[in-house]
């Protein structure tokens, strides 16, 4: 079992919850004694074994454990474009969706809609790029037509803009304001406030922060742990009350944690963000991530392996008051267990076990 150092923003605790192949493998070895007849498949007629385990068929997950932050993922900033005076922000807590005012400067509403490209520019006929394909969407969306949903900026999109404008009490002009829209990938959560209404703010100047509305567990892993955080993954998360519910990997990026203090170097780590349904709020959580996984497959306790005489492994089968040693090839090593085939195994036989 191994366990990482606890990071600065998300504890964490990485450990293998079974262990690896080579590190199975050697403990077994050292355990081993050979015994006489390893490796043959003839009746020994030796003393049985003082204790037994049946050979079983199933699948078997090598796992790593990570403590998890349940939350909403990211806290993300909408910060003023313009200066004036904050005349309106939501409740903390507040769910925000498409076409619908995240904050009012001058009472002028900053109309949120979906995207993932920012609102960085004026938008205006004769414009083209990204940013105007997503307005043109969001106005389909929102019920305007009468324009082609494309990239290009043309005046029957400046048609819809005014008649949007109009909707929204701004100024009917055709052109979308830098300040008149957000984009978001989805509906919002307001975090928190970081102005005050009847405030002055000036362009640039913090209002809110918001998260996604999604319930995310935040898990940090060491880079050595990368392969096991797959975007599409499945995993399997325990919450606070011992429940466990699946999840699924949204998102995995690389991560610089800066260092404690002045002699420590900064370090590199894997985030994950893990999505799940759940009424819990904030809480912290473990999840499993599963390394490699064998299906339908014969399996052994490990302790029940011995050593052959050519240097592989085999285990002792019994039969009524008869053993014999059967060798035998083994696969992943997991909780305990270990995958084998080998020359007439099936599920149900009994094997020999050390005390």
């Amino acid at each position: 079992m191994r366990r990482a150092d606890a990071g600065a923003a998300v504890s964490r605790a990485v450990k293998i919850v079974a262990g690896a192949v080579a590190v199975a493998s050697a403990g077994v070895a050292a355990a081993l004694v050979a015994q006489p007849g390893a490796g043959s498949e003839q009746e020994t007629g030796a003393e049985l074994p003082p204790a037994t385990a049946e050979i079983t068929k199933g699948t078997l997950r090598e796992s790593v454990e990570a403590d998890g932050e349940l939350g909403y993922g990211a806290t993300r900033t909408a910060s003023a474009r313009r200066q004036g005076i904050v005349t309106w922000l939501p409740e903390s807590g507040a769910t925000v969706s498409r076409g619908k005012p995240l904050y009012r400067i001058d009472d002028d509403p900053a109309v949120l809609l979906y995207g993932t490209t920012p609102a960085y520019r004026a938008m205006r006929s004769g414009d083209e790029g990204r940013d105007v394909a997503q307005l043109e969407k969001n106005l389909k969306a929102l019920g305007y037509d009468g324009f082609d949903v494309d990239d290009e900026y043309t005046a029957s999109t400046a048609d819809a803009v005014e008649e949007w404008q109009d909707d929204n009490g701004l100024p009917e002009t055709g052109v979308v304001g830098l300040g008149q829209v957000v984009f978001a990938s989805g509906p919002v959560r307001v975090d928190s406030l970081t102005a005050e209404e009847d405030a002055a703010v000036r362009a640039g100047q913090s209002l809110l922060t918001w998260t996604g509305t999604s319930k995310v567990v935040t898990v940090r892993l060491d880079v050595s742990d990368a392969a096991v955080a797959k975007t599409g993954a499945a995993v399997s998360v325990t919450l606070p009350d011992g429940k466990r519910v699946q999840g699924k990997v949204t998102e995995v990026a690389t991560v610089i944690v800066p260092g404690s203090g002045q002699d420590t170097e900064p370090t590199t780590e894997i985030e994950a963000q893990v999505a799940i349904t759940t009424g819990f709020g904030s809480a912290a959580v473990d999840v499993v991530f599963t390394a490699a996984e064998r299906r339908g497959v014969l399996t052994v306790p490990v302790a029940a392996l011995v050593a052959a005489a050519d240097g592989g492994f085999a285990v002792e089968v019994v039969e009524g008051d008869a053993t014999r040693h059967v060798p035998v090839r083994t696969g992943l090593f997991a909780g305990g267990r270990v995958e084998i085939t080998g020359d007439g195994l099936t599920e149900g036989m009994t094997v020999g076990m050390p005390k």
